[in-house]
């Protein structure tokens, strides 16, 4: 992982996951732009699965656990569709609340992910 992307990944979770319980406590239901802000996190998380798989052929390996990277990676990746998900099921404020939890949480989640690969010896 580099800092930069994970920087930025952390940055677009944190703002989508603030502009989604923003609204949600707002009283407003789930909509394209919540439900966006959620998609975008999720395509950067599927550009950051696709970087743990050339990074160690490249030369850059974790220095933490590999089984702890992967195992946040993919419960990262399945936070969003899950939130959407729901959202989708129950239209109300507390489902937008939901997908800013949800885009909080992969912002945390990413973070970890970026000390497990930088700074943690295994």
């Amino acid at each position: 992982m580099t800092l930069w992307f994970s920087l930025f990944q952390v940055g677009v979770a944190t703002l989508a996951g603030l502009f989604a319980v923003v609204l949600g406590l707002a009283g407003r239901r789930p909509s394209d732009w919540t439900v966006g802000g959620l998609a975008l996190v999720e395509a950067l998380l599927v550009g950051q699965i696709v970087f743990a798989i050339v990074a160690p052929f490249a030369g850059n390996p974790p220095t933490g656990s590999l089984l702890e990277f992967w195992v946040y990676l993919v419960s990262a990746a399945l936070l969003p569709p899950a939130a959407v998900f729901w959202a989708l099921l129950e239209r109300s404020r507390w489902s937008t609340v939901i997908l800013g939890i949800a885009a909080l949480a992969v912002a945390i989640m990413v973070w970890r992910m970026q000390v497990i690969w930088a700074v943690q010896i295994a």
